[in-house]
């Protein structure tokens, strides 16, 4: 018995772009819809989301179901935060806010197995077939066919880039572009030059060292992010969809203006 092959590392090791959709609502339905829809993953959250591992295992199940990969963003914390979603059987973790080498070290040690790292064993979970894949084979599957985020949406670790990509474990490196703004003093001005050649910079050095690349676009930017060497594009989120598509029937039909937000 063996794990299922990831998708989106089967595409990126190909040569292709793996598109995913982010999901804020934590219904198991909506990972199914997305996977029906022809997305090659479904990123799910637990930073910014009240996700409980419930719901990851869940998740885990309808994705599967259609041959689509799931990725768990995870809190920061102890190293239970980062393997319970992989044992979940979760495809991959993203880590938000990489700060460093050494955060990035830390990361390795616990999200992969040797001889890369010492994430700790236990072959009795989902991504296991609950110990009915053999220990070793376990291991190097896992190693191969599941896959580590990291995030850079902070200036601070732009100083080691090079020692992050080049560290064995760091399978993808995203970049976040509106935490990066907030961070270098830009908030949310897309327009401003440091976005894009941080950008670049990282897809250009994350690719010297093996590494894939991510981050998130859409239709207007999909060719110009795969351009710049990205091959995991985000190109959405569910909560934009449906509010898009709610306010849009809602000032149709009833005639009556949009409500502004208030707190």
């Amino acid at each position: 018995m063996n794990m299922r092959p990831s998708k989106v590392l089967k595409r990126m090791r190909s040569g292709e772009i793996a598109t995913c959709i982010k999901l804020n609502i934590s219904s198991a339905r909506n990972v199914e819809l997305a996977a029906l829809c022809g997305f090659d993953c479904v990123w799910v959250d637990m930073e910014h989301v009240p996700s409980g591992i419930d719901f990851i295992e869940a998740a885990a199940l309808a994705a599967k179901a259609y041959d689509c990969d799931l990725v768990t963003r995870v809190p920061r914390g102890g190293y239970g935060n980062y393997i319970r979603p992989l044992e979940a059987d979760s495809t991959g973790i993203m880590v938000p806010h990489l700060m460093g080498l050494e955060d990035a070290k830390t990361i390795q040690y616990y999200t992969k197995f040797h001889p890369i790292g010492r994430r700790p064993v236990d072959g009795g979970n989902a991504d296991g077939a609950y110990c009915m894949i053999n220990a070793k084979d376990y291991c190097e599957q896992a190693n191969r066919e599941r896959f580590v985020i990291v995030q850079i949406e902070d200036p601070e670790p732009l100083d080691e880039l090079e020692e992050i990509c080049a560290l064995p474990g760091m399978d993808m490196i995203f970049f976040g572009p509106a935490d990066f703004s907030q961070g270098a003093g830009i908030p949310f001005e897309w327009d401003n030059p440091l976005i894009a050649q941080t950008r670049k910079r990282i897809a250009e050095t994350a690719r010297r060292h093996g590494k894939f690349a991510g981050t998130v676009g859409g239709p207007g930017n999909f060719d110009a992010l795969a351009d710049e060497g990205f091959t995991f594009i985000n190109l959405g989120a569910d909560v934009v969809a449906l509010a898009e598509y709610f306010r849009s029937i809602s000032s149709r039909c009833t005639g009556k203006p949009i409500r502004d937000v208030k707190g």
